[in-house]
């Protein structure tokens, strides 16, 4: 089991994790660790477990606003889909009408 070293906000940790993520987690690491900051600057030294929370919860926020606007714009797009293939039978259709109406019109 590898380890990757992690400093938030000036105290290290180390964290088990798979051989060769070490690099990720250090890069993860260091996102936490400056959105810990932000926070203290915003809200003081609420202690590390108070600020972890935060931080936490704050980065879920922004996960699931992520995650709606993604969803929002995917939906978008299947319904511009659905209107381009609508919009394409519904011409097909026309054309058809059109061609049968020729032919009644030259049987009378």
């Amino acid at each position: 089991m590898a380890k990757a070293e992690l400093e938030i906000v000036g105290k290290r940790y180390a964290i088990s994790c798979a051989p060769g993520q070490e690099a990720r987690l250090e890069e993860l690491g260091a996102r936490f660790d400056q959105r810990v900051k932000e926070l203290i600057e915003a809200l003081g030294d609420l202690g590390v477990d108070r600020l972890f929370l935060a931080a936490g919860l704050s980065l879920l926020d922004e996960l699931d606003a992520q995650a709606a606007n993604s969803g929002a714009k995917a939906l978008d797009d299947r319904i511009r889909n659905l209107e381009h293939r609508a919009a394409t039978l519904l011409t097909d259709a026309a054309a058809r009408i059109e061609t049968l109406s020729r032919r009644v019109d030259e049987a009378n």
